[in-house]
């Protein structure tokens, strides 16, 4: 295994850029893509472009843009010339982003053509200049701010800072300053070295290496630094080649794309794998009697789910020998499926305070419903556990903990023990071979009126295994326990769905049309006119009756099967965990963007 001289950024881009030179390292599908040397000359040439705009070492870099190639090379030129970047997730509002920027207080901001619409609110003081992510450029602030056009700036008259000896960055300098878009509502500042983000690319690699023969395909958010560690800085360690795509991850871009790329590797997320599964294995499996009869037989089970995972498999490219799942607790029924299809996945847990890794193995060690070992290099420990059932507060101890939040030393200091570890905020558990299995948030544990502790997730669970639920919610409010779940409308009954479409398309139709016939009839004041008017409020009111009457059927149909699901699900439960109000969640839940449901916003609802 290759190691760093030292755990900085500049000592990762002049290793990479000499070790794999002409290799491919970061591009779009089915394009050309960057070498590694062109890596190291366009990092070389955005690095002059931010000394002549007065970037120093410990200045803010802002980097708003979508997965690209260039984000890549913006991210190791900010960062290997001692500034500190500072991405910033496009899930966030334009109000959030210049709250960031105003916090963060950023110099300069580089920033990609699809996402400059987002920075036409005012811009903090302290920002002084803009980059044109796309060609690596300068632009007008003005331009962004008040019109969101983008007005190349001539580089001519700039002043000459880049003519200095740029002093190396260190490995405990601040590196990154990374803004959580958390489920409670409350993003902080995540304060990151050069030493804590690279010291988890060593330690990762030490419980799955990659070579530079792997191919990743990035479909999750590089500001995320689940992405930016083990998706994008590993590859960029080890020589492999990364790509992206250029449109948003659906089905139809998606499944070209693998076939494109063939990719030995990729990272998602736990709502991706399980979407398809749900959409894709299971309702083969429960289609008919006689499946829902075979699947009963755990050996059918196996056999089927085998069958399955091939396909997905192909489809996938075929090639894949890492299948990295992160970001929150995959569902029971979607693991057991990709234990029985022998897919190579892997489940990890991290943190952003934490680079993000704490622990993992490869898919040939997955355990059913755990997350793995803790990292070598890195601690893991239980804070006072529980005598009968083992589980406490994971606390995290290593190289890979942040310095702390910015801004923020009283948050910070809250999150530490008194002897440094650090507090996760999760429950686990610790098997006696280390194996770590979570519990759940502890902000989200409830107390029942008899003392004993109810993890949402754990029931969320039981419920997302139903066959007709695609996500849900579960919370405590006024002393009950309610969940709130979103259902596969289509699966419940597709016919009523589209019925229900049609008949209201047509009601809007038939309301237009009338209105303008109508008003056409009156201006003429034609002899037919008070039988077109009685004709069409008839036709109109018949039309809206029978709008409302399918609407009013396919509400019974999703009430009815509400309640067997609760009926279902309770049976499965313990007495204190047991479901008394189940409520339809009719849009999807809002995420972050790891799709972890954003559950403040729903608490607060019923408060």
């Amino acid at each position: 295994m290759t190691l760093l001289k030292e755990m900085t950024f500049r000592a990762l881009l002049e290793h990479s850029t000499k070790e794999h030179a002409s290799r491919p390292a970061l591009g779009y599908v089915g394009h050309q893509p960057l070498t590694y040397e062109g890596v190291g000359k366009e990092a070389g040439r955005l690095t002059d472009l931010l000394r002549a705009q007065g970037v120093s070492r410990g200045d803010r870099v802002a980097l708003l843009s979508q997965n690209m190639p260039n984000w890549g090379v913006a991210y190791l030129a900010i960062t290997s010339m001692g500034a500190v970047v500072v991405p910033i997730l496009i899930d966030f509002t334009p109000h959030e982003i210049a709250k960031i920027l105003t916090h963060s207080e950023a110099r300069t901001i580089l920033v990609s053509e699809k996402q400059a619409h987002k920075l036409q609110l005012s811009l903090p003081n302290t920002l002084k200049r803009a980059i044109w992510l796309d060609e690596l450029s300068e632009i007008s602030l003005g331009s962004l701010e008040l019109s969101g056009q983008v007005v190349p700036v001539e580089q001519k008259g700039l002043a000459e800072q880049g003519t200095g000896k740029l002093q190396p960055p260190a490995e405990d300098d601040l590196a990154a300053i990374l803004y959580t878009s958390g489920t409670t509502g409350n993003p902080k500042g995540v304060m990151l070295s050069h030493k804590n983000i690279l010291s988890n690319v060593i330690n990762t690699l030490g419980i799955q290496d990659v070579t530079h023969e792997d191919r990743l395909l990035s479909v999750l958010p590089l500001p995320h630094t689940y992405e930016c560690t083990i998706g994008f800085l590993i590859p960029f360690l080890r020589g492999a080649s990364v790509y992206y795509l250029d449109k948003l991850p659906t089905p139809t871009v998606l499944l070209p794309a693998m076939e494109k790329v063939k990719p030995t590797m990729m990272l998602t997320v736990p709502l991706i794998i399980e979407k398809v599964y749900q959409n894709k294995v299971l309702p083969k499996l429960t289609g008919s009697l006689v499946m829902r009869a075979l699947s009963k037989s755990r050996g059918f089970q196996k056999f089927f789910h085998k069958m399955a995972g091939k396909k997905i498999y192909k489809a996938f490219g075929g090639q894949l020998h890492f299948f990295g799942i992160g970001g929150s607790k995959l569902s029971a029924p979607t693991e057991r499926f990709l234990r029985d299809a022998k897919f190579p996945y892997a489940i990890g847990y991290g943190l952003t305070e934490t680079s993000p890794l704490l622990a993992g193995c490869g898919p040939h060690l997955t355990r059913f419903q755990s997350t793995g070992f803790c990292l070598p290099g890195q601690e893991l420990k239980i804070l006072d556990p529980d005598p009968s059932t083992g589980e406490g507060e994971i606390l995290a101890k290593g190289p890979n903990v942040m310095m702390g939040y910015y801004k923020e030393p009283e948050l910070t200091k809250d999150v530490f023990t008194n002897d440094g570890w650090f507090r996760t905020g999760d429950l686990g558990v610790l098997d006696e071979d280390g194996f770590l299995y979570i519990k759940g948030r502890i902000k989200n544990v409830i107390i029942s009126s008899t003392g004993e502790n109810i993890y949402p997730e754990d029931i969320e669970a039981v419920i997302n295994s139903e066959r007709h639920v695609l996500e849900s919610l579960v919370y405590e409010w006024k002393g009950k326990l309610v969940a709130r779940v979103h259902l596969n409308y289509e699966e419940i009954d597709k016919r009523y769905h589209e019925i229900r479409e049609a008949a209201g398309k047509n009601y809007r139709d038939f309301k237009d049309s009338a209105g303008k016939n109508y008003q056409g009839l009156k201006d003429s004041a034609g002899k037919n006119y008070q039988d077109f008017k009685d004709s069409a409020g008839k036709n109109y009111q018949e039309l809206k009756d029978s709008a409302h009457q399918l609407y009013e059927q396919m509400q019974e149909r999703v009430r009815e099967r509400l309640e067997k699901i609760q009926q279902r699900v309770n049976t499965r439960l313990n007495r204190f965990s047991r479901l008394s109000v189940i409520e339809e969640q009719s849009e999807p839940f809002e995420k972050t963007p790891t799709k972890k449901i954003k559950r403040y916003l729903y608490k607060e609802k019923d408060s």
